[in-house]
């Protein structure tokens, strides 16, 4: 698989299966190299990939993450190798731990310890592959990794990492932790909004669903953010760091910056200026790759 440098990230619940089309179709016609999608509470991740791979021809379909709790190793391997062959190789298997209120409130089962439930996981996939179907070429994987542990793992048994809700600073840190050959593909939201005040009024609400999280909570205390920055919604410092808002040439400088950093694939999540839930797809066009 060749993954391309820039891609899109998408919060697809609220999505109707002609938005989702239409998304995937423009996307792809506009050269991203892959669109990656969430899984939380409504579509199903490995469903959702294969209507999304059956809209478009070359795009690269990434779940971004695929929960580990909502189907079991052998299914995930079949799933990935099925999915792979049937679009030619352009299903990217994104795996993470989710967190433990998706867990254990909706899916009803026990959150186990993460590294260790992960690794377990992947010794699973390892031992299922005679049981999916063949393919010429493994399809790649990919972690969902913010803390030191989990990104070594990504590092030592899959294709790479996907951070979440990070800084550019973090993405200089993960390519120091796994070495220069794996991929390591930044999410980074966007918003095409230059009054300050109305900027972060979108860039909280768009963070609102991951403030009480642990996982990104102990992320942020590591790059520095104190309690005060995670109070009330989030100070302004800490907005601007997890959205790049403004101009066009401020919002590339902070894509550039991933880049620089390390980051062999920035995957922006275009923010909605009038806080819709689907992308703005304005932005998309703006920030489309060079011919």
């Amino acid at each position: 698989m060749e993954l391309g440098k820039l891609g899109v990230w998408c919060f697809t619940d609220k999505l109707t299966p002609e938005e989702l089309a239409e998304l995937a179709q423009r996307t792809e016609r506009l050269g991203y190299a892959a669109l990656w999608y969430v899984e939380a509470v409504s579509y199903e991740s490995i469903a959702l990939g294969s209507f999304l791979l059956n809209q478009t021809e070359k795009l690269i379909v990434a779940p971004g993450i695929a929960n580990i709790y909502a189907r079991d190793a052998t299914a995930a391997k079949q799933a990935q190798h099925s999915l792979a062959k049937f679009s030619g190789g352009r299903f990217l298997l994104g795996l993470g731990i989710s967190h433990s209120f998706l867990v254990e409130n909706v899916r009803g089962h026990n959150y186990g310890k993460p590294l260790a439930t992960m690794r377990a996981y992947l010794d699973a996939m390892d031992k299922a592959v005679e049981v999916a179907p063949p393919v010429d070429e493994p399809p790649p994987t990919v972690l969902a990794a913010l803390g030191p542990k989990m990104t070594e793992l990504a590092a030592e048994r899959t294709a790479g990492a996907l951070p979440y809700n990070v800084t550019p600073e973090h993405t200089a840190w993960a390519r120091g932790v796994m070495g220069p050959d794996k991929w390591l593909c930044v999410e980074q939201k966007i918003l095409r909004v230059t009054d300050p005040s109305r900027a972060r009024e979108v860039a909280r609400q768009a963070l609102a669903p991951y403030m009480g999280a642990p996982n990104y909570r102990n992320n942020w205390a590591r790059l520095g953010f104190t309690e005060a920055d995670l109070a009330n919604g989030g100070s302004d410092r800490f907005l601007d760091g997890m959205v790049a808002w403004g101009d066009d040439s401020a919002i590339q400088q902070r894509i550039q910056q991933h880049f620089d950093a390390g980051a062999s694939h920035v995957c922006i999540q275009p923010l909605h200026p009038e806080r819709q839930p689907w992308p703005d797809l304005d932005a998309l066009e703006a920030f489309a790759p060079s011919p």
